[in-house]
């Protein structure tokens, strides 16, 4: 959608053939959801959770902007060691027939490595990603409710929130359809089930010491498992 100017006519400003606007609340078919999401100004963030549009407010440098950057520099970095591998920022999911979040961030094996998503035609992701991670702050009973039973009956076999305000982690894996909490070691690091290597310093993430969460994650990319992993998913490509 074009950029909106105070000497617009009203039709200009919202053609008719869009529908109304989407607004926090909505009951929409995804077929209604991205026909109005697509006409919405480009710096509009919704998604569909059980049927119902859910409409990002205006965020915070210190409380999403900073931890979502740290965020994605952590899984990028784990990317980038690991061929197979991609990480997305603010992507849209299509998971069922209610709902298509847009997760802050997620870590995907690629179909041709034995993942389970895929990318449509329109660039949009289709399945349940193998890693979600939310930033969240005066949305945790949400990211911690809803989304999580969206996230956990569709097959996220891991999902992460960062709750900013509280300087803590949920990390839950999937195991028998139902989310076990992933506990850190004794050092404070929480290591993925799913992508080996894949490390992560929470006390280190909530001082914002970025050096010290990408040098554990070094440490982690250098393990056998983690080499062992890559291995598994060259072969894998190989045998498709």
């Amino acid at each position: 959608m074009a950029a909106i100017t105070s000497d617009m006519t009203r039709s200009e400003r919202w053609p008719a053939k869009a529908g109304p606007p989407l607004q926090q609340g909505d009951r929409l078919s995804r077929t209604e959801f991205f026909r109005r999401y697509e006409a919405m100004p480009p710096n509009v963030k919704a998604e569909r959770i059980e049927g119902m549009v859910h409409m990002a407010a205006a965020v915070t440098f210190e409380f999403h902007g900073q931890p979502h950057a740290d965020i994605i520099t952590w899984l990028g970095v784990y990317r980038a060691a690991t061929p197979g591998v991609v990480a997305g920022d603010n992507s849209t999911v299509l998971l069922d027939t209610d709902n298509d979040p847009q997760p802050d961030a997620c870590l995907r094996i690629l179909p041709t490595h034995g993942g389970r998503t895929r990318t449509n035609t329109d660039g949009y992701i289709e399945g349940p990603p193998e890693l979600i991670v939310e930033v969240t702050a005066s949305t945790v009973s949400f990211d911690l409710g809803a989304k999580l039973n969206t996230y956990r009956r569709n097959g996220v076999r891991e999902y992460l929130v960062y709750r900013v305000y509280d300087g803590e982690f949920d990390w839950f894996v999937l195991r028998q359809g139902e989310y076990v909490r992933l506990n850190p070691d004794h050092r404070n690091i929480y290591r993925s089930e799913v992508f080996p290597g894949l490390c992560l310093k929470a006390d280190a993430f909530v001082a914002a010491n970025l050096a010290e969460v990408l040098s554990v994650l070094k440490d982690g990319l250098d393990s056998a498992e983690h080499q062992e992993f890559v291995r598994r998913l060259a072969s894998t490509n190989q045998a498709t």
